[in-house]
């Protein structure tokens, strides 16, 4: 249930390596912290702001005036449907710039045609481009919507991410250069898997620590939230420390997982005793003394979700930390 595996450290300065370590992770996220302040503060810039509302406006539009939405499920979704929805606006951009006038287009380009596929629904807008409007969710409840906006000058180029809502420290320009010319469809279903995994990670942080806040001392994580690391506190000889880190933006679970139990004991005499003994050569270090990891812990936050872990954890402390430091 429990690994109980000392660190390499000097004898004398047992202890102080200990808390030096916490305090170095604290440090190490110092500059997360400001970055997060920074960047949260860009995005919600009022350029971006505008951005959204206009293209939100546009889409609601878009769906207020379609003829058909079609909903599409499995193999339906594919290549040849993408290339079927960029050929009519193609068309239909080209029929208004010649005519002048949209009663004289064909009756099969008249209507107003959306595409929903899962939680994407995907229109045809003005100017010979494709909206994608991406909805998120969480537990079943719905969260923010996110926008992309494709454009090609003609059926025969690649198409460019013309405007989008995504958040800024989402990879959605490396995927347009990976994708988005090779693979339009792996492309947006791409898009929708980053920014749901996003939300997902971002609201089990949330529910965490709405839930069980008063057992969270400091709790740091990357904008994206694929890196987390939160004390434990509540616990008057021990101090939990919990580390994860993601093995990509579209995991919801963490593949690097570190729990680690320090014993707190400020007693100087007790330390200076331990290290006595160790150099007379009567012993090892006293196992309380020693840090453990907590691999039930670890599996814990491997297979379930943050808030069901926490809770999973909590449960069983303090029996791990009974085996552990034994009084």
């Amino acid at each position: 249930m429990v690994d109980q595996k000392p660190y390499s450290m000097g004898e004398s300065n047992l202890i102080h390596d200990e808390d030096a370590r916490i305090d170095a992770i604290k440090a190490r996220f110092k500059n997360v912290i400001k970055r997060h302040a920074d960047l949260t503060e860009r995005l919600s810039r009022d350029s971006d702001k505008m951005i959204f509302e206009r293209l939100q406006k546009e889409f609601e539009a878009a769906r207020a005036s379609q003829t058909q939405e079609i909903c599409l499920e499995g193999e339906e979704w594919n290549d040849g449907l993408l290339a079927t929805i960029r050929e009519r606006v193609h068309m239909e951009a080209d029929r208004k710039a010649t005519s002048g006038d949209s009663n004289m287009l064909d009756p099969s380009f008249l209507g107003k045609i959306t595409y929903r596929v899962g939680s994407k629904v995907i229109c045809c807008l003005e100017g010979a481009r494709i909206g994608i409007q991406y909805e998120t969710s969480f537990a079943g409840e719905p969260c923010e919507f996110y926008h992309c906006v494709l454009e090609s000058k003609s059926f025969l180029e690649k198409m460019i991410v013309l405007e989008h809502t995504i958040p800024f420290f989402l990879p959605i320009r490396e995927a347009e250069n990976d994708l988005l010319s090779s693979n339009a469809m792996k492309f947006i279903d791409h898009v929708g898997e980053l920014l749901q995994a996003y939300v997902d990670r971002r609201e089990q942080v949330r529910l965490m620590k709405e839930l069980y806040g008063n057992q969270i001392g400091d709790l740091y994580h990357s904008l994206p939230y694929h890196m987390i690391e939160f004390v434990l506190e509540d616990f008057e000889c021990t101090r939990i420390t919990v580390s994860l880190k993601y093995a990509d933006l579209v995991s919801v679970l963490p593949t690097r997982v570190r729990v680690m139990a320090w014993p707190l004991n400020n007693s100087k005499k007790c330390v200076t005793g331990a290290v006595q003994m160790t150099r007379k050569g009567t012993g090892a270090i006293p196992s309380h003394l020693i840090p453990a990891r907590l691999s039930y812990a670890e599996e814990a936050l491997r297979t379930l979700s943050l808030p069901e872990a926490f809770a999973e954890i909590v449960l069983n402390l303090p029996q791990a930390l009974q085996q552990v430091f034994p009084s």
